[in-house]
């Protein structure tokens, strides 16, 4: 399919912050903006298997009541009036969640989860789910309850995972915020496969009570947005100092700081760039693509250098520690019966069981010298540039692809190294829009910032973002919605 935008524009192809400001002004209503993303997604969303459960009636009077605020004119909150999408893994009060699983097909929580409580009382609608694989475990959005998720730029190719339901949904303008969550690269490489903004938090920013790991860095929730703008008014939304998790860090919560500030000046910046971490399979047409960004971006930077941080035996500490998730969350399901749960799900259940305790020592130990080589290649860099995804996508209905133009891969997350490798470190990073590849697909660019420099490292992002529009191969693509339509 073709990468311009075309269709009748609505109000939901506005960027988050400015619906946020029309409705404030009284320029727009909270139930029109309502009624234009449910007419989108009535347009496209047949087609395409993004959203998988609405709350019509609920987001209805919530928009009504929201616009009957803003006349009284009431304080409003940072999100007033805005639909969002929340990734099928969050517990939404009286809305289907079913984690992708068919244990959970009919589940309908009876309250929301903090994260979620906390955008509604910032004044956002919950309005749907999006897609995900089960529990999340995949690098293609497919489960048994819903189905595949198809690329907005092409439905018959995957949109990646596992925050694939929310990339599409704002790809598409369903939805003006989406919320994701990142283990190994779920919440950034959906992003670049759908040419949006996805951004992995320092851990503890976005705090949850559900996580069963509370000391782990590895997985986290963080905002989807179609721009870095509109993903850190999000972000301001979901941080919270919560006691229940222990990574929780109350000097990270302040939303002061989460405030885009300032333009950064580009001249000003030491960037390194990698374009495989070092050890990470990665498609020769993406290296190329990579390169020829990087050539075009680095004129404009203060210095910028080829340099691979030191990753040697991060790959097999990840399996290792990842597994550890598993084993604690599924014990149950699979003792129960193991085929309760999907290929994926078990596959990690049981290679935990084929580990031991020197095996997982050993995997810290060596995170952590990792760790403390990655904070040394901090001294002498502001950021770190990465492509995001180390492939062109692969047919949806695969559940993950065993080459990559000629090189054989093994197991679902063999592309998942530029993204996992930085999920080992804490570090926070973000994938923005960055043109397409040589397939006409989006491109995504991963920088990675200084631990806790969330702030920081979205000020940087929007000032790549904002030279990036002025580069036309680097641009943020657009899918074709009237295709999207016809097709649907």
């Amino acid at each position: 399919m073709a990468s311009s935008q075309s269709g009748p524009a609505l109000l939901c192809d506005l960027p988050a912050v400015e619906l946020r400001r029309l409705i404030g002004t009284r320029r727009i209503s909270p139930v029109e903006l309502l009624a234009d993303c449910l007419a989108r997604i009535a347009a496209v969303n047949p087609v395409l298997n993004a959203v998988v459960a609405l709350d019509v009636e609920g987001a209805t009077q919530a928009a009504r009541a929201a616009e009957a605020s803003v006349m009284r004119g009431e304080r409003l909150g940072p999100l007033h009036g805005l639909p969002i999408g929340i990734k099928d893994l969050n517990d939404t009060a009286g809305l289907r969640t079913t984690y992708g699983s068919p244990i959970f097909r009919d589940h309908v929580p009876q309250r929301d989860e903090r994260v979620v409580a906390a955008l509604r009382a910032a004044g956002g609608i919950i309005l749907a789910k999006t897609n995900t694989p089960e529990f999340g475990t995949g690098g293609n959005t497919l489960n048994e309850v819903y189905g595949a998720t198809g690329n907005a730029f092409d439905p018959a190719l995957s949109c990646a995972g596992s925050s694939g339901g929310s990339g599409v949904a704002l790809a598409t303008s369903m939805l003006p915020l989406c919320t994701g969550s990142d283990t190994g690269g779920s919440l950034r490489k959906p992003a670049a496969w759908s040419g949006v903004v996805g951004f992995r938090p320092t851990p503890g920013l976005v705090a949850s009570e559900r996580r069963r790991q509370g000391w782990s860095v590895l997985s986290v929730q963080g905002p989807m947005g179609r721009d870095v703008a509109d993903t850190a008014l999000l972000l301001s939304a979901m941080v919270s100092a919560d006691s229940r998790d222990p990574m929780a860090d109350p000097r990270l919560g302040d939303p002061v700081t989460l405030t885009l500030r300032r333009p950064v000046d580009l001249a000003t910046l030491r960037v390194a760039t990698s374009v495989d971490l070092g050890f990470a399979p990665v498609a020769p047409s993406i290296r190329r693509v990579f390169a020829a960004r990087i050539g075009a971006l680095a004129p404009a930077l203060g210095r910028c250098e080829a340099e691979d941080p030191d990753m040697a035996g991060i790959d097999r500490a990840y399996r290792v520690i990842r597994c550890t998730n598993f084993l604690a969350a599924f014990k149950g399901h699979y003792e129960r019966d193991p085929m309760l749960l999907g290929a994926n799900t078990r596959g990690n259940y049981e290679e935990g069981l084929r580990y031991s305790l020197a095996d997982l020592a050993a995997a810290h130990a060596e995170q952590t010298r990792i760790y403390r080589a990655f904070q040394d290649f901090f001294t002498r860099h502001d950021l770190l540039l990465l492509p995001c995804q180390a492939m062109t996508p692969f047919p949806k209905q695969l559940p993950y692809p065993t080459e990559m133009e000629g090189l054989p891969l093994e197991g679902y997350f063999a592309t998942s190294g530029i993204t996992y490798g930085i999920s080992m470190m804490g570090h926070p990073a973000i994938c923005i829009p960055c043109g397409r590849d040589e397939q006409g697909m989006p491109f995504g660019l991963q920088i990675v910032g200084p631990r806790g420099g969330d702030a920081f490292l979205l000020d940087a992002a929007q000032a790549l973002e904002a030279h990036f529009r002025d580069l036309p191969d680097c641009r943020r693509p657009l899918p074709d919605l009237a295709a999207l339509a016809a097709a649907a």
